[in-house]
């Protein structure tokens, strides 16, 4: 961003959220009068003024989103170029190096690393970067050569098709911006190996999210015989089998990512121990309590179920009926992996989901476990908003096992 930076100033006393750490302006906050934001152009550089006139910092601005302004610095003279890339880059990637000893993980994590609308996942030599904003738009080409500069992957995918920028008013796209497409991406976690497609694949190819709730896994699966619904690739079902389960049984509406699984299992020579089924998770799991199917451990990761406030009340009653359905599948003190990437939903409310169906059931919920976004995705402290992952380790009971 070279151009000129235009001032946003707020309404009086709108400003507390920002001095408290927050990086997100909403556009009600915004005085229109002294800042006619409706003329600027999406991601034009922006310095934040309170309304005293006493400079917040400096970010981006897009008129046309309900987060209208995000802050980038606190230092308003200056303004986002490549070398403050580069330096959350390198702040980014120091984390990493600590947490991992390969170069597997999320690199850039929005708002946690200090770089907003912006997300990076590596996978060894291959970087795949995800612009969610018109600011991190406007910034694409300082992007790819910082990237180049700290971190030098071989690859760079440009993947510009999540649904976050509908909302910023930008079109979707994909692109190779660093060498060429190897056509698969490799991912080493937990002791496992995986390959994921670079295009056809979920959000950026693979969910780093869930790392450190599925290395909870071995001392729950021993033996046992797990169900992994909305399993996308095989993560957790195929950590499963490596961990020493009997049998897993890996559910997706997506015959595309149920080839991938059974892939997956011959690279980490599990393939006998596997069974894929093709379906509706819902529908899947009802035929399972039918068939008088039962699991000794099941896992459900769920794509959000609210995405929208406006769609709290209809996602939460779908988390209680999968959790039921689960539940008529388990075992007698079975363990249910039970997770939710709805930064809507609360861990509260998601418990209190499970809980019902458990009641409904005429069953007792121990909870053993509360797990949350992998290191390599951290939060803002300031910001509730990055906190998005919960997964519960539950046990179910008799329900004369509690008052």
């Amino acid at each position: 961003m070279h151009d000129a930076a235009c001032e946003i100033w707020l309404k009086k006393g709108e400003e507390r959220r920002l001095r408290g750490g927050h990086l997100w302006i909403f556009s009600n906050e915004v005085d229109t009068n002294r800042s006619p934001i409706r003329d600027l152009p999406p991601g034009a550089p922006a310095v934040f003024r309170e309304h005293a006139g006493r400079a917040i910092g400096s970010g981006y601005v897009n008129p046309h989103s309900l987060i209208c302004g995000r802050l980038m610095s606190r230092d308003s003279k200056r303004l986002p170029d490549q070398a403050m890339l580069e330096e959350r880059l390198r702040l980014a990637l120091d984390l990493r190096e600590r947490l991992f000893p390969g170069p597997f993980y999320r690199l850039v994590h929005g708002e946690g690393d200090g770089l907003p609308g912006l997300v990076v996942d590596r996978y060894g030599d291959v970087c795949v970067m995800q612009i969610n904003t018109a600011g991190m738009e406007q910034l694409r080409e300082p992007l790819v050569d910082a990237l180049q500069a700290v971190v030098a992957p071989k690859q760079i995918l440009l993947r510009a098709d999540s649904g976050l920028r509908e909302l910023e008013g930008l079109d979707s796209y994909t692109a190779w911006v660093a060498g060429d497409d190897p056509g698969h991406l490799e991912v080493e976690e937990n002791g496992c190996h995986f390959r994921v497609p670079t295009l056809g694949g979920q959000k950026t190819g693979w969910f780093y999210d869930h790392r450190a709730n599925r290395a909870r896994l071995p001392d729950y699966v021993a033996g046992a015989r797990v169900l992994d619904v909305c399993s996308y690739a095989g993560g957790w079902g195929l950590q499963a089998l490596a961990a020493g389960a009997a049998s897993a049984s890996c559910v997706d509406s997506s015959s595309e990512a149920l080839d991938q699984t059974t892939l997956n299992a011959e690279l980490n020579r599990v393939e006998e121990r596997l069974t894929t089924i093709e379906g509706d998770a819902f529908e899947v799991l009802q035929a399972l309590r039918t068939d008088r199917q039962k699991f000794d451990v099941v896992i459900l990761d769920p794509p959000a179920f609210v995405k929208r406030r406006k769609d709290l009340r209809n996602g939460l009653a779908g988390y209680r009926r999968l959790n039921g359905l689960a539940m008529q599948v388990l075992e007698k003190q079975g363990i249910l992996f039970s997770a939710s990437c709805s930064s809507h939903v609360s861990e509260d409310a998601l418990l209190q989901e499970a809980l019902g169906a458990a009641r409904h059931l005429d069953r007792s919920l121990q909870l053993v476990e509360r797990g949350h976004q992998a290191a390599d995705h951290p939060m803002h402290a300031a910001m509730p908003e990055t906190r998005y992952l919960k997964c519960m380790t539950c046990r179910l009971l008799p329900a004369w096992t509690s008052p």
